[in-house]
Order: C-alpha cells, then sequence, then structure tokens
C-alpha cells in the first residue's frame, strides 16, 4: 500500500495504534486509541500524567508506530489477510490549552457514539489542565497488505 488514500482509510477505520518507544536501550509498547489529523499530520493520544509511557517520551521523544486492520484468517490458504499502516514520528506533551482542546474533539468524533454529550462532559476548562495529550508528528509514513481475494 502506497496511496496516502489506501494509508488514511486504515487510519480512519481502526480505533487502536501499537507505539513503540525507547529508554536507555530498553523497547516499551503501548496500544492507545487514537485520532489522526490530517492537516497537520499528526495523531494524538490521552495517557496517565505519570507512568512509562510519559517516562520514555521525555527521555527519548521518537517513536515508530503501526495500526492493523485485520482481515482474518484465510482459510485453506494458510495465510492471514491484513492492512497496515507503519510510521515514524516524533512525540511531545502537548501544554497550551487550546491545543489541547483541538486534539480531545477529535479523539472524541472519532470514538465516541454520541461525540457532543461526550464533549461536554470531558472538555472543561478545568479538566484540559490536568489531562495530558501526546502528539505524534509523523516524519513517514508506510503501509503494507495482504488482502483476501484482492486481484
Amino acid at each position: 500500500m502506497s496511496k496516502r488514500s489506501e494509508l488514511l482509510e486504515v487510519i480512519d477505520k481502526q480505533r487502536h495504534m501499537t507505539i513503540a518507544m525507547a529508554k536507555d536501550n530498553n523497547p516499551y509498547l503501548a496500544t492507545v486509541n487514537y485520532a489522526f489529523d490530517e492537516r497537520s499530520n499528526c495523531f494524538f493520544f490521552h495517557c496517565a500524567g505519570v507512568g512509562k509511557k510519559v517516562d520514555y517520551l521525555r527521555s527519548n521523544s521518537g517513536v515508530w508506530g503501526q495500526i492493523l486492520d485485520d482481515l482474518g484468517y484465510m482459510e485453506g490458504e494458510c495465510d492471514h489477510g491484513y492492512r497496515t499502516v507503519q510510521f515514524r514520528g516524533s512525540a511531545k506533551l502537548i501544554v497550551h490549552k487550546a491545543e489541547k482542546r483541538k486534539a480531545l474533539n477529535l479523539m472524541i468524533e472519532k470514538l465516541e457514539k454520541y461525540p457532543e454529550a461526550a464533549k461536554k462532559r470531558f472538555i472543561k476548562e478545568s479538566t484540559l489542565s490536568k489531562v495530558v495529550i501526546v502528539q505524534i508528528d509523523v516524519k513517514e509514513m508506510t503501509g503494507k497488505s495482504n488482502r483476501p481475494n484482492a486481484n
């Protein structure tokens, strides 16, 4: 998969991505839900303010990520169908409330069935200073697929 439209289709369809990080030559993987801002070519996710993800990202902002569209096992073929998007990027913790608000809006729009109710509940001035949002600026993005019955 090399067309940006195909990559964006996988990104839009899925809800989770796995991020690889490193600190002191030790790897760490985390699976998170996300939103993607196509205009800025970046991903957003939220996490706890204290813990491995934040420690690793503060130590080393370089990340590698993958989003998987699992198309299932292909019976009788001894094979598995999939589409993946892999990306390399640089992560940073967002500090400005306006940027946090934008990221939360994108995530809620992507993940919630009733986004307006969730926005009223979770996007408040009092919570914006507490929530930790990570932005991953994408440096490169590629894809691969093994699609059943694709000709």
